[in-house]
């Protein structure tokens, strides 16, 4: 299923431990959605994959810090 016309900045992100581990910035290039900045005041992507539903958060196919350990520092941008 296509989410990208469901999620709309500053939505949570809930992984599927049902906990909230991070708030949408917005949809960015390569079908990754950019993270508001973290304590550190860093950004962090994840990619659109990783969405399972949409309803008034994005929730995820894994747990929030499993998501932490595989989400990107590196904007795609970057990487091209």
């Amino acid at each position: 299923m296509e989410f990208k016309d469901q999620i709309r900045d500053h939505m949570p992100v809930v992984g599927s431990d049902a906990n909230e581990f991070a708030t949408v910035d917005h949809l960015d290039d390569g079908d990754t959605i950019k993270l508001t900045r973290d304590e550190n005041g860093k950004h962090h992507w994840i990619p659109l994959a990783w969405v399972v539903r949409v309803d008034e958060a994005v929730h995820l196919d894994r747990p929030g810090e499993q998501a932490k350990q595989e989400w990107s520092d590196t904007s795609p941008e970057a990487l091209h």
